[in-house]
């Protein structure tokens, strides 16, 4: 695998440089007949899978059983679990799995044992009565993101290690086509299986579901990256640690030359490619990119029914419609971020995003239920995270360096939903405050700090370097 950073900077730019729509509709499908990129498709799917029914779904099954807003969304706090992925990644990078790491490699070994977890937490959410104890849901829900986030970090390494940087538009754009028709499955298939049969039913048809996964995991190689020039550099930092403490220990010396290489270099790698200054910008652009839709999307599921759509509305035009129309955007996002490049597409989705929630706002002060609006503001919803979301994954792809493909990865997803989750986690309070016209007006100026760094990274000073 090619590392981004190390290319000339004019061999970056000329490989991420705009492209006519011809030749972004063929260099964006060619590589669907790559195993590695089909193969994200399902493995998109998997890590999908568990995001609704820790959410939207879950909400739902809360704010029906008569659960305040205002604890549906403290419960949103469950996700802060992945804003802190990065604690553990470097133990998923460096450490093998007795058995599993033998057995079929140390990222896919890593895989199966997260999807595992994800379907044992789906089997206890199963057995789970909200009204009755919400402690045990929120236990629940917690063990369930935790395996999910041990997944998701095993899983961007192995997505970046198994394709060059050129293609790591497509793996992004197969991984949200799988990740939206997850969603599709685990909020309108998962409602309609609520309605039909029962929530305890329903949960555990998706903890068959996540079979799905392990079976793909079992299927797939084992991704062998060669690391870059500047990496093995940087371990010089571990050598150089050792000689400093040769007094210490055996036992100590292997503990802190471990965390040297799997938590120091990968920062100093990070900033040694970027100065300080771009490199900071940068950080707080990732931290401040998916404030609105994470912000909003625990009050989604709450806002549909108080304003009176069942569960079957629900399930039918906003998860149906607007999720499959979502795997359409997520090709989509693919063609325009082959055509504008990564920057561009950046701004595209920001502007889209803060356009949906508007849509909502709009909603929100219709005086019924109105099945055509609810289905046109959900359209253009999902068109818009999907052009957001995959113009991000691509983006902090390209920023990550081969040799700490799961540490810095999870820096950066941690990043991006730290802020996030935090307001995510008062969206409930907002929200009962000021109601749902003026909170989803709130959350669509979120996304307006993000465009003004992407703004201030483009200039002239700072540009240099950064990828697309």
């Amino acid at each position: 695998m090619t590392d981004s950073a190390q290319a000339p900077p004019a061999t970056r730019d000329a490989a991420a440089a705009p492209r006519g729509f011809r030749q972004a509709l063929k260099g964006y499908f060619e590589p669907y007949r790559l195993p590695a990129v089909r193969s994200m498709l399902f493995l998109g799917f998997s890590s999908g899978l568990p995001f609704s029914l820790v959410g939207q779904t879950l909400n739902a099954w809360l704010r029906q059983d008569g659960v305040l807003r205002s604890r549906i969304g403290m419960l949103a706090w469950v996700g802060l679990i992945f804003s802190f992925k990065f604690l553990w990644a470097p133990v998923i990078d460096r450490v093998p799995l007795p058995l599993l790491t033998r057995a079929v490699g140390r990222r896919r070994g890593w895989m199966l044992l997260g999807q595992c977890g994800i379907v044992a937490g789906l089997l206890n959410l199963a057995t789970a009565h909200p009204a009755a104890n919400l402690v045990q849901v929120a236990l629940g829900a917690l063990f369930l993101a935790f395996c999910a986030g041990t997944q998701d970090i095993a899983m961007d390494a192995w997505r970046i290690e198994s394709a060059p940087e050129a293609l790591q538009g497509a793996m992004a754009g197969a991984y949200q086509a799988g990740y939206r028709g997850a969603v599709l499955v685990s909020t309108a298939g998962a409602l309609t299986l609520a309605q039909v049969a029962g929530w305890h039913a329903s949960y555990t048809v998706m903890a068959l579901l996540g079979g799905v996964g392990v079976l793909t995991t079992l299927l797939v190689r084992e991704p062998h990256p060669h690391p870059t020039r500047l990496s093995y550099e940087q371990e010089e930092r571990v050598q150089g640690w050792l000689l400093r403490n040769a007094h210490l220990p055996p036992a100590l010396q292997r503990a802190g030359a471990a965390f040297v290489g799997a938590v120091v270099c990968p920062l100093t790698d990070f900033f040694g490619r970027f100065r300080v200054g771009t490199a900071v910008l940068l950080l707080l652009l990732i931290g401040s990119y998916r404030l609105t839709d994470f912000t909003m999307g625990p009050m989604a599921s709450p806002f549909y029914i108080d304003h009176g759509y069942t569960l079957e509305q629900i399930a039918a035009v906003v998860k149906v419609i607007g999720v499959s129309v979502s795997v359409l955007g997520v090709l989509l996002a693919g063609l325009v971020i082959a055509r504008l490049g990564l920057v561009r597409s950046l701004v595209l989705g920001s502007l889209a995003i803060m356009a949906s929630n508007t849509g909502f706002a709009w909603l929100a002060t219709t005086s019924g239920p109105t099945l055509t609006g609810l289905a046109a503001v959900n359209i253009v919803d999902f068109l818009a995270l999907a052009l957001h979301g995959t113009a991000l994954i691509a983006f902090l792809s390209a920023l990550t360096s081969a040799r700490y493909t799961a540490t810095q990865y999870a820096l950066f997803s941690s990043l991006y939903a730290l802020p996030s989750e935090v307001l995510k986690g008062t969206s409930g309070f907002v929200a009962e405050a000021i109601g749902y016209h003026y909170f989803f007006l709130y959350t669509a100026s979120l996304s307006i700090p993000s465009l003004l760094l992407i703004y201030v990274l483009t200039r002239p000073a700072l540009r240099r370097g950064l990828p697309g």
